[in-house]
């Protein structure tokens, strides 16, 4: 039995161009759950996170639909809300799953505080973009004048943008370990869309404004509870070089020196592949054992080493 953290990408939760409605996304988690209890069948301990760049936009844009009517909630918060709104449906989803297959297991659902540095240099530069697209001139001064910074997004307008900082830690470690820490096999869902961001401000947790990468913050997670294998789920079967070219490659395996070379020489983007291989290379370097990067439909043969990206060490 392998202990596996297990990161989910939120297009997997709610592929763009889909239906966004409550009856979409959930019959998109209960796609997702039957293959995480698929890793659950083979005899694996799984704690699960995920990400919500679709669902907290989506929550983004009532906030400012109805701003004239229900004061609008920080960002902060609006991250909280999306764990809980994918946690709910993802725990139920699987609680359906295992009652289906006959899997005696529990869930449970962790609303996630994880920690960043207060002087990151990433609050100094806001790259990460969020929520609806601006077209109006007036509209875009009116964010700015609120000390909003706007970039322009090809994909469709002037968007606003957020710090990205590094997670440090998980504040509730010490729970999550105890959860999945007594020998029943229970499934943990924690650290949602990268986990609420906060820092420590004269002694006190303090919700940012800002947005942590879920790759970068289930590596972090994983090495808060001491598990050493990593899983990052994404919408590619494998890792690939040239990705998109008539010379691309596809990666079976790859090691740590390996990796950091291909980002050097600049063969992931930082908006697509970069930050999962980035955060594959922090994991095994601070003590993980494995990691393997494949998508949905190849996770259980991508545990056993048959598919997917398998990176380690050496």
């Amino acid at each position: 039995m392998t202990q596996l953290v297990v990161a989910i990408g939120g297009n997997a939760l709610q592929p763009a161009g889909e239906a966004a409605d409550a009856a979409a996304q959930r019959r998109r988690i209960e796609a997702t759950a039957s293959r995480l209890t698929d890793l659950v069948a083979a005899g694996h301990d799984v704690v699960v996170t995920h990400g919500n760049g679709p669902q907290v936009g989506n929550i983004l844009l009532q906030n400012e639909e109805t701003r004239h009517l229900v004061p609008p909630m920080p960002l902060d918060v609006c991250g909280a809300e999306s764990q809980a709104l994918i946690g709910y449906l993802l725990a139920q989803a699987l609680r359906n799953e295992f009652a289906f297959r006959k899997i005696h297991r529990d869930v449970a659902c962790v609303v996630t505080q994880v920690l960043v540095d207060a002087g990151d240099p990433a609050f100094a530069n806001p790259t990460k973009p969020i929520g609806p697209y601006y077209l109006r001139d007036d509209e875009i001064l009116v964010k700015k004048a609120k000390g909003w910074k706007m970039a322009y997004d090809q994909r469709g307008g002037w968007r606003r943008i957020v710090p990205s900082p590094r997670p440090v830690d998980v504040i509730e470690k010490d729970i999550i370990r105890m959860l999945v820490g007594n020998g029943d096999g229970r499934i943990v869902i924690a650290a949602g869309g990268g986990g609420i961001p906060v820092v420590r401000k004269d002694g006190k947790l303090v919700g940012v404004e800002a947005v942590i990468d879920k790759d970068h913050a289930a590596a972090v997670l994983a090495q808060a509870i001491g598990w050493k294998h990593l899983v990052i789920a994404t919408d590619v079967a494998q890792v690939a070089l040239d990705f998109g070219k008539p010379t691309q490659k596809f990666l079976d395996r790859m090691t740590v020196a390996e990796a950091k070379k291909y980002l050097a020489d600049g063969q992931f983007p930082a908006g697509s592949m970069g930050p999962k291989v980035e955060a594959v290379i922090e994991f095994l370097e601070r003590g993980g054992q494995h990691a393997v990067i494949t998508d949905l439909e190849h996770l259980v043969p991508a545990v056993a080493g048959k598919a997917g990206t398998q990176l380690g060490r050496t």
